[in-house]
């Protein structure tokens, strides 16, 4: 298995716990617990106003 296979083992490894800790938060989880979740809800909303590349164009031009 090589880097990106790591890399995104590892960042699957992050939205895993992120989404655990969100549910345990909700459910009067540690304070940590609530922070996490603070953080993974502010990247969730980060990455869904991010703005999209559109349909059929492509980088690179040429």
């Amino acid at each position: 298995m090589g880097v990106g296979g790591l890399v995104l083992i590892g960042l699957l490894v992050l939205v895993v716990g992120g989404c655990a800790c969100v549910v345990w938060a909700a459910r009067g989880g540690p304070r940590w617990a609530r922070g996490v979740a603070a953080v993974t809800l502010t990247a969730g909303e980060l990455l869904r106003s991010a703005p999209r590349p559109r349909p059929g164009s492509r980088g690179g031009g040429g």
